[in-house]
């Protein structure tokens, strides 16, 4: 029976103050029913009710009485089911406590979140991962909270207490506590039941699940006078030899106004103490601090702590919430590891501006371990070739894989890098370069020298990036959905307009051209490589007079046989040139357009092994000429077209090429456009 009502408490030294509560067990609905359709508590994502997102009622299972919900799905990507209950209200201070039961079906997930506002996809504050293995995983957009057990086919409840007030949150399972933690997001809006099972997080992509009575309930704070909290840490992922900021949160968990007070930060011995002064801080208002000095990680597993103090001069009145303590166990790379995150984004997209901000912050936090490049869509920085390639591996916008694995948010990199920087690498790459800043020609050779012994199912790749890139036509216009801050915080564009004029904007990390394919190339690979041999690939670019070569970088990536970026190497055209040119076989001249799919001359498929379909929107001009040639630039075939005006369209036979990257030319009367494909 679902009931919501408020419940009277007297509390401690007499003080009052009520509770609320919520809880339903799904008795009171038919069976076949939707839930959305026939409660005024539960909605769905879109809200839609009574169709396909919203969830029906059974009696085929059952925690209590005999009816719950079910959820399942087996795309990779989760659905169409996605039911939400909005709480009575935004909760951000007090205790809060959440429960329902679950039961996991055999070799199957499931999944839930809860969010920080009452409108679905503003403030992420929990995701809850329950895998087909038996492991239940806690986070918040990737970053790792508890990682415990669950028992799989049969009735579980799963709870999660949070004091709100001081930021202190713990999982419990059939009441036993599986940890506690801290957490960025401080308020609770939104419960989200969605059918998911990533293989990102380690599930099979198969879901299936019931849940039945479900409840929540909230008591107010009994706030002190003055008294100053340390309510979060941001975490430090550690990297031995990096240092990193240490950035932390106080709040007034007190009733009278804060105005100063000091943090201090005890690591490895060591205290820093600074002084905050000139606040304002009402009750319950927050204070991010970063430290002007930095913290340099040790080996092993080691507590960080922050402690606030001398609270407008003078002790405050609750000691036991001034410290909040991390554990910080940095990790050792793999040697030459370099990780390669590859983020898919567009001008047109309003949620982008959240994968620039994750590419800039892991830019600035892992330095020289990481590479980004942002693969644009639909707007004047999209690379035809690149962006054809990293489609093929998303399900929307923005994403971003990791070193080409898993389809996951921008915000969601973290444990994929931490899990691919531990990962041994078959070769480590150098970049090396001859640059002509008059013709702007630039040669570039990608060296891989292997430590294990490899076979040509290897290959090699290599990828201009360009930073501070501007332009001013309307396609450099930002759209934003981050506007006016009502979908929460995000590095400054919650202040900029919902449609940012592309004169407010400069894109980094953008992607300017990967050659030879998306996939690389082993056409030069001997058959075996063994443990300290090289193998050097060489390319020639010819860069356009309007990208700006002092901020691009040469990205040399080795592709292992599954697909997977195995190692990379960045530099800047400058450092290429100061470690030197080395000749190998050069898989051809590289325009920015030669893969461009555009209305005058289109080849595809690219790669292609038997057929070449040439498309070309034929001028009228006394000379329409079609020339093939090879790498070396060799002409093999001739097409004489001058009869033809109009669409035409070839199929050119390639069956007897060699495999390697060959050429496509088609002259008229206004130019030459030239294409290049690759024969596998």
């Amino acid at each position: 029976m679902k009931k919501t009502f408020l419940l009277f408490l007297a509390c401690c030294l007499s003080h009052l103050s009520f509770s609320q509560t919520f809880s339903d067990d799904f008795e009171s609905y038919a069976t076949g029913s939707y839930l959305g359709s026939s409660s005024a508590d539960w909605t769905t994502w879109s809200g839609t009710e009574g169709g396909a997102e919203d969830v029906q009622i059974t009696d085929n299972n059952a925690s209590s009485g005999s009816n719950s919900i079910y959820f399942s799905s087996t795309s990779p990507n989760g659905g169409p089911a996605d039911v939400v209950l909005p709480f009575d209200q935004v909760y951000n201070s007090g205790n809060f406590s959440f429960e329902a039961n679950f039961y996991v079906e055999a070799g199957k997930g499931a999944y839930f979140n809860l969010q920080g506002t009452l409108v679905v996809a503003q403030v992420w504050a929990l995701d809850c991962y329950m895998l087909e293995d038996g492991t239940l995983k806690l986070s918040n957009q990737g970053t790792p909270y508890i990682n415990a057990n669950y028992p799989s086919a049969q009735w579980f409840n799963l709870r999660v207490d949070m004091d709100l007030t001081s930021n202190v949150w713990e999982l419990f399972i059939d009441n036993v506590s599986q940890g506690s933690f801290s957490n960025p997001t401080g308020q609770i809006g939104i419960l989200d039941l969605y059918p998911v099972n990533p293989a990102g997080q380690g599930g099979n992509g198969i879901s299936g699940y019931y849940v039945d009575d479900i409840s929540y309930t909230h008591l107010p704070a009994n706030l002190p006078g003055l008294n100053g909290g340390v309510s979060f840490i941001n975490q430090i992922s550690g990297i031995s030899g990096l240092s990193y900021d240490v950035v932390a949160t106080a709040r007034n968990l007190g009733v009278l106004e804060i105005n100063s007070f000091d943090l201090t930060y005890s690591y490895n011995g060591a205290d820093v103490t600074e002084n905050i002064t000139g606040l304002n801080l009402v009750s319950l208002d927050t204070y991010e601090h970063t430290f002007t000095t930095q913290l340099t990680p040790i080996l092993g597993n080691n507590d960080l702590m922050v402690t606030i103090s001398n609270v407008n001069g003078v002790l405050d009145d609750d000691p036991t919430d001034d410290s909040k303590v991390i554990g910080i166990d940095p990790i050792v790379p793999a040697a030459g590891k370099v990780v390669v995150g590859e983020e898919a984004t567009g001008t047109w997209c309003q949620w982008c501006p959240r994968g620039a901000v994750y590419m800039d912050q892991f830019a600035q936090q892992y330095g020289d371990y990481w590479v980004g490049v942002a693969v644009h869509n639909g707007d004047p920085m999209t690379d035809a070739v690149y962006d054809a390639g990293i489609g093929s591996m998303i399900g929307g916008y923005p994403s971003a894989v990791v070193d080409r694995g898993a389809d996951v948010d921008p915000s969601a990199m973290n444990a994929d890098f931490l899990d691919r920087l531990l990962t041994a690498p078959a070769g480590v790459i150098m970049n090396g370069a001859t640059w002509d800043p008059v013709s702007r020609e630039l040669e570039v050779s990608v060296k891989s020298t292997f430590s294990q012994s490899v076979t040509n199912a290897y290959r090699l790749a290599c990828v201009l990036s360009e930073d501070g890139v501007t332009g001013t036509d309307a396609g450099y216009n930002q759209s934003n959905a981050y506007a006016g801050g009502g979908n929460g915080i995000m590095g400054g564009y919650e202040s900029l307009p919902s449609s940012v004029p592309a004169a407010q904007m400069v894109y980094d990390h953008v992607a300017r051209a990967i050659a030879p394919s998306f996939d690389g190339s082993s056409i030069f690979f001997p058959a075996t490589v063994n443990p300290g041999e090289s193998v050097v690939s060489n390319y020639s670019f010819i860069l356009p007079a309007d990208w700006n070569a002092e901020n691009m970088h040469i990205i040399g990536m080795l592709i292992s046989p599954n697909g997977r970026i195995d190692n990379a190497g960045s530099t800047s055209i400058s450092e290429a040139v100061s470690n030197g040119y080395e000749v190998g076989p050069n898989l051809g001249l590289i325009n920015p357009l030669d893969f461009q799919i555009d209305d005058v001359l289109k080849v595809y498929p690219n790669p292609a092994s038997t057929i070449l379909n040439v498309t070309i929107a034929l001028s009228d001009s006394p000379t329409n000429e079609l020339k093939v040639f090879n790498y070396k630039g060799e002409i093999i075939q001739t097409l004489d077209l001058k009869e033809n005006i109009g669409n035409w369209n070839y199929a050119l036979d390639i069956s007897d090429l060699a495999a390697g990257i060959y050429g496509v030319s088609y002259t008229h009367i206004g130019g030459t456009v030239m294409k290049r494909f690759v024969v596998e």
